[in-house]
């Protein structure tokens, strides 16, 4: 099992749709994981909400470094997501930990905050089920 941020960096760029978006790994260790958005106005809908599928793959991606930093090489097997607020802000940040973990998977939850002015407001909750696959 690797740790580090710098490591986790490394991934992140080989992955075109999460540089695509803008996601940016900001904290991992075995504590859990960070990740931030910038928003801007393609991220929103027409509502100028940030959009849920950019917070679900947010959640999504930031849930499988928290079980990889631990695990190795995961994918996610499933996962669902609850908004609570619109994403109305400046950014994004994502926070995931590891609530359980066996051999093989790892359940881990997610909270998305909205942060406008320097204030943060939780705007969604995500659980994952994370999966351990060959390296």
């Amino acid at each position: 099992m690797t740790d580090g941020l710098d490591f986790g960096k490394t991934i992140l760029d080989r992955q075109p749709f999460n540089r695509f978006v803008g996601f940016t790994l900001t904290r991992l260790d075995e504590g859990g994981a960070e990740m931030r958005l910038e928003v801007g106005d393609d991220h929103k809908q027409e509502r100028g909400f940030v959009h849920g599928g950019v917070m679900a793959a947010m959640a999504d991606t930031t849930l499988t470094y928290a079980a990889g930093v631990q695990m190795g090489p995961v994918l996610t097997s499933e996962f669902k997501i609850n908004y609570v607020r619109p994403g109305i802000g400046d950014r994004l940040i994502a926070r995931a930990e590891v609530v359980a973990k066996g051999r093989t998977q790892a359940v881990c939850q997610c909270r998305i905050f909205v942060e406008n002015e320097g204030a943060e407001k939780l705007c969604a909750i995500a659980q994952g089920t994370i999966v351990a696959v060959p390296a």
